[in-house]
């Protein structure tokens, strides 16, 4: 049991994610994965999206800016295209990149919640943690368009890092 006055530091909250992602039936990948470490993934049918492949990867940046929220986002979308064009099937391919960040800035939650989450065929979701008030921030689900993509994000965001 965690007390109040005992903040979760970066290494039990990867530790919680690691335990969440086996429980999920999430799996490491090896070989390339563009110097995120580590990247997990699975496979999974979903009844609104059909056929998807999801990565994850937790980064430890102890004081990112909104920009590079953006570029780090950008980096991991091209990890899951290089990943899901490797195995040439029709999938959706989803993609989560968690900061790990103490009393974050409002600025940074904003890039990432504002991040364009549709390109090039994939859906990737920077999300930021925030160690100090153990809050997950990721992107709210839409009342219309594209509801089943954010669904899946909100769900899979609560099963994996909201620890």
């Amino acid at each position: 049991m965690q007390f109040l006055w005992e903040r979760m530091d970066h290494a039990q909250y990867r530790d919680a994610v690691v335990e969440n992602r086996r429980k999920h039936g999430f799996e490491r990948v090896e070989g390339d994965t563009g110097g995120f470490d580590p990247v997990w993934e699975a496979r999974d049918e979903d009844d609104s999206i059909g056929a998807i492949t999801v990565l994850a990867t937790v980064v430890e940046d102890p004081d990112p800016e909104p920009d590079d929220i953006v570029e780090t986002a950008d980096a991991f979308r091209e990890v899951l295209v290089d990943r899901v064009d490797d195995r040439r099937e029709s999938v959706t391919p989803l993609g989560y990149v968690v900061f790990l960040v103490s009393d974050p800035d409002p600025s940074l939650v904003d890039a990432a919640c504002s991040y364009t989450v549709a390109r090039r065929r994939t859906n990737v979701f920077p999300v930021v943690y925030d160690c100090e008030a153990e809050t997950l921030h990721r992107h709210d689900v839409p009342r219309l368009k594209g509801r089943g993509i954010y669904r899946r994000q909100a769900d899979d965001t609560e099963r994996l890092f909201d620890v």
